[in-house]
């Protein structure tokens, strides 16, 4: 088996065995969530609106020790999710996992977002996380008599300028996955949420205005942006055996972004003391 087959952190067939949903499995986050669980020997059913980008996944996935399927889905459509879930529990008949990752939002200040652009966005990522989450423990989690679900959020959580539409519907996941821990434990069914801070994916290197890329690592203490694998790395983890624990709890991957802007400390106040610490990280990002 090629060394890029295993996972870089767990052992072989952690997941072996296992059914898994990654939405938004076409690329980023998502993706690097579906090729993981794949690498510890799940089956893993990801699907999203387009079918190229998950077509790519699954020839990532090809030499993988689990399986990967892709399959097009809005998961704004109550009756299409339905179908989704009938038909993979009729292929596969069970599931374990759902990791409701899909979402989606544009960087735009509050005055100039529309009422149109503002529905689109908690549609997306709220309305189909819950229509997600309902179908999968009403239909596979609670005949089961249990199951996980896991959804990604945002960080930071003190406001997000330039994303209040997407700040207020991730805050609405955390306390949606909070409620449905207590209320679906009778059924076995374990909720969390993970709020990803600024990561290096394509769409952010590709898509956000450049002055907030270059910008991107001195806003996070630790210097540096995440990278895709460590939101898999950690949603793997929940999945196995060691998650079952966690429930109706929401899990910040951010580098320290949530409590503190950019370093410490700052070079403008940093004193004496502090400017030793400021030319360090210079010459450590010059590579001296």
């Amino acid at each position: 088996m090629a060394e890029s087959s295993r996972s870089q952190v767990f052992r072989d067939g952690l997941l072996e065995g296992k059914v898994c949903v990654v939405s938004g499995a076409g690329s980023g986050l998502g993706r690097e969530t579906a090729l993981e669980m794949a690498r510890l020997g799940a089956t893993v059913v990801g699907c999203g609106r387009r079918a190229e980008p998950l077509a790519e996944t699954a020839a990532l996935a090809a030499e993988l020790p689990g399986a990967f399927e892709g399959e097009s889905l809005d998961i704004r459509e109550e009756q299409a999710v339905d179908a989704f879930f009938d038909a993979l529990l009729e292929r596969h008949g069970r599931l374990d996992v759902l990791v409701n990752n899909a979402g989606g939002q544009f960087l735009a200040p509050a005055e100039a977002i529309s009422p149109k652009g503002f529905r689109t966005v908690i549609e997306l990522n709220v309305t189909g996380t819950w229509l997600m989450s309902h179908a999968a423990a009403t239909k596979a989690f609670m005949p089961a008599g249990g199951g996980k679900i896991l959804s990604v959020t945002l960080s930071p959580h003190n406001g997000m300028p330039g994303m209040v539409h997407s700040g207020a519907a991730r805050a609405a996941v955390e306390n949606m996955m909070r409620t449905l821990a207590i209320e679906w434990a009778r059924f076995g069914i374990t909720t969390c949420a993970v709020a990803a801070g600024q990561f290096a994916t394509e769409t952010f290197l590709t898509k956000y205005p450049q002055q907030v890329v270059e910008q991107l690592e001195h806003s996070i203490p630790i210097g540096r942006a995440g990278q895709p694998e460590e939101v898999a790395w950690l949603l793997a983890y929940l999945a196995s055996p060691a998650g079952d624990f966690y429930s109706g709890t929401t899990i910040t991957l951010d580098g320290g972004r949530d409590n503190w802007v950019g370093p410490w400390p700052p070079e403008q106040i940093a004193g004496e003391g502090g400017s030793v610490v400021a030319e360090e990280r210079r010459r450590s990002r010059r590579g001296a």
